[in-house]
């Protein structure tokens, strides 16, 4: 038998396994389904090199990658599915797994690389191309060894929010009863709600207290603001991480946006503060994102930053014994306890081993003749990608599990500054040394993206019971043509658009990080006290037992991406609580997780053909009605119906 003919995960997919109790995937260790055919590489190289074209236009334009998994989940199973082909799970993996390398290398290079052109440096297609290959290769490597703590350890410990989606969509793909037909009308809804708003504009993607009279005082006066994104995916998202975690991540957001930030309107008014391009205000005339942004967010990169060391130090076991295990194998010593079923399978230690000292070598070679052309500095540029990568890859890997959003420009954003300091300490500076840290930051962006968005990939992996070792392998052919496409793309969007100016690509996280590296090169202002401010506070959220990670993303992620999370897993409480009889709720709860996939799917695939007609210039958007309080107030109404009918489908049809 090649699969398992059942439709839905086991009842342990999703939770912690009891004491003995095992995880038997749908495709069991003792079968061998056909995963790698020419037929799911050929499509996996189609959907990278889609994907890799639409969302560095929409990631340039607007400063939002949308994540290519579910989508390229959706579409895999729709084309098997018109083409009659059958027993596709094994092969929907790889064509899911080589396609979304497209999302997180754009993320990698669009944070950064454009930068260079913002700072007048002339960047060419080769080195775009290399610091993301390597970068992803790098990502690939240095998170294999990690693979069985993070998926298979901590199993139903982390939410693996997008995982979950994706893998809902894999699995109810290869059906047609109720889950189909539930996860493809919540898809629909909540995919047309979405497109609704990117495209057409009928009501606002956001809503804030200003809208009120009152609102608008609060705001102006005290620099207190409430903000929500009315979004149906980032509805769903909350659902699927839960009240727990989402609790956590808007305790930070709460602390930055009505507290921090109302305290510095309070007692600093009349101070005035640089807010970028050379401009300088009072905080008096600071709007609160203002505030938020150049006095509030650096508290999370820095409590982000400190999160990440803590983790390592806690990860410092797994650490030891991924190089134990490679010590052992490199002795020719086999680890007899060691994975020998087929869904257990990595690559080597060996490979992974000759991997890493291949990528590092390349990018020796890549910065001593392409960007620093000085051999003492060069080794100690690629001792900074190194060690950087390799520790914070668990911070990465820990924040796609636990809240689906890696935090991958906050971490690169403090690699620029550390980076800056170093090279400047080591007498590169002024436009040579902003090249050389932003290729760095380049590199190092594209491994801790690809580190996070690859732990989804192999927890997709896990549950349906595919191959790690066919998953990984197919991942570098992957990462290869999604930087040979986004190279290609940015150097077009580049000479068509340009990232400064009237009518060019906004490029926001790339701004950002030009804005910091410059006065770190040239002389001028870095915010130390509040990155150190940051870092005391995770390790008091740490001492008193707060996971400080997701703290810390909350208050560098802004507030309206943050209370939606916090909506979904309150849906999330009431839905899986109303009944007095445990097996009621879980129904109801995994019946919500299917509707939650739904809403995450539809809104990603749509935000895809979102973009397509952006970038062929369709503009259907009303921006007159858009801007009118009518269109804020319709948004409210549309969003408390949405959440309205996301708890009655959940409930309904289950007895209590």
């Amino acid at each position: 038998m090649e699969e398992n003919k059942s439709s839905r995960l086991p009842d342990n997919a999703y939770r912690p396994l009891h004491e003995g109790e095992k995880y038997t995937p749908l495709l069991p260790a003792r079968e061998n389904p056909r995963e790698v055919t020419l037929y799911s590489v050929l499509m996996g190289i189609i959907m990278a090199i889609l994907f890799s074209a639409a969302t560095a236009y929409l990631g340039l334009k607007v400063g939002q990658v949308f994540e290519a998994a579910i989508p390229i989940a959706i579409l895999a199973v729709g084309i098997g599915s018109l083409s009659g082909k059958k027993n596709m799970l094994g092969q929907n993996v790889i064509i899911q797994s080589i396609g979304a390398s497209s999302g997180v290398i754009v993320a990698g290079a669009i944070f950064t690389l454009p930068a260079l052109y913002i700072l007048q440096l002339e960047a060419g297609f080769w080195q775009i191309f290399l610091s993301s290959f390597v970068g992803g290769c790098l990502g690939i490597l240095l998170l294999i060894p990690f693979r069985r703590y993070f998926v298979q350890e901590m199993h139903g410990k982390y939410p693996f929010p997008e995982a979950t989606a994706t893998t809902e969509v894999l699995v109810t793909g290869e059906s047609a009863g109720k889950q189909t037909k539930l996860l493809a009308l919540s898809g629909l809804i909540g995919g047309l709600y979405d497109f609704i708003i990117s495209t057409f504009g009928w009501w606002t993607d956001e809503i804030s207290t200003r809208m009120m009279a009152w609102g608008e005082t609060l705001a102006d006066k005290y620099k207190m603001v409430f903000k929500l994104n009315t979004g149906a995916a980032v509805l769903g998202l909350g659902y699927i991480i839960g009240l727990p975690y989402v609790a956590i991540i808007c305790g930070g957001s709460f602390l930055v946006w009505f507290v921090i930030v109302p305290l510095i309107g309070y007692f600093a008014p009349g101070m005035t503060l640089p807010v970028g391009d050379g401009i300088d205000l009072t905080v008096g005339a600071m709007s609160a994102e203002q505030i938020f942004a150049n006095y509030a967010r650096p508290l999370g990169i820095g409590g982000i930053a400190m999160a990440g060391i803590i983790g390592i130090l806690k990860s410092s076991g797994i650490i030891g014994r991924a190089v134990k295990l490679a010590a052992n194998e490199l002795g020719n010593k086999r680890d007899l306890n060691g994975p020998t079923l087929r869904t257990e399978q990595d690559l080597s230690m060996k490979f992974v081993l000759v991997g890493i000292i291949a990528a590092l070598i390349t990018t020796f070679v890549f910065f001593q003749f392409g960007v620093i052309h000085n051999i003492s500095q060069t080794l100690i540029a690629l001792l900074i990608v190194f060690v950087i990568a390799f520790l914070f890859t668990t911070v990465a890997a820990n924040a796609i599990a636990i809240v689906g959003s890696n935090p991958v420009s906050g971490m690169t954003l403090m690699t620029l500054i550390l980076t800056s300091v170093i090279l400047v300490s080591v007498g590169i500076q002024g436009e040579r040394g902003m090249m050389a840290a932003m290729i760095i930051g380049g590199v190092v962006c594209t491994a801790l993206s690809m580190a996070g968005g690859f732990i989804t990939d192999l927890k997709i992996g896990y549950w349906l019971g595919t191959t790690p070792q066919k998953q990984e392998k197919r991942k570098f052919l992957g990462t290869f043509v999604s930087a040979l496409t986004v190279a290609g793309v940015m150097i077009i969007l580049s000479k068509t658009y340009g990232f400064e100016g009237e009518g060019a690509l906004v490029a926001p996280q790339a701004n950002a990080m030009a804005a910091v590296i410059k006065p770190l090169m040239e002389g001028g202002e870095t915010p130390w006290i509040l990155y150190a401010v940051g870092a005391i506070l995770a390790l008091i959220l740490n001492f008193i037992k707060v996971p400080a990670l997701p703290f810390a993303l909350g208050m560098f992620i802004p507030l309206q991406l943050n209370v939606p999370l916090l909506v979904g897993g309150l849906i999330s409480h009431f839905v899986g609580s109303r009944s007095k009889d445990a097996s009621i709720n879980k129904a109801r709860r995994d019946k919500g997780t299917l509707i939650a996939s739904g809403f995450i799917a539809g809104g990603a695939l749509m935000g895809v053909v979102s973009a397509i007609l952006k970038f062929n210039n369709v503009d259907l958007f009303a921006s007159k009605w858009y801007a009118t309080p009518s269109a804020h107030w319709l948004s409210l109404a549309m969003y408390l119906l949405i959440i309205a009918y996301f708890a009655w489908d959940a409930i309904r049809g289950q007895k209590k």
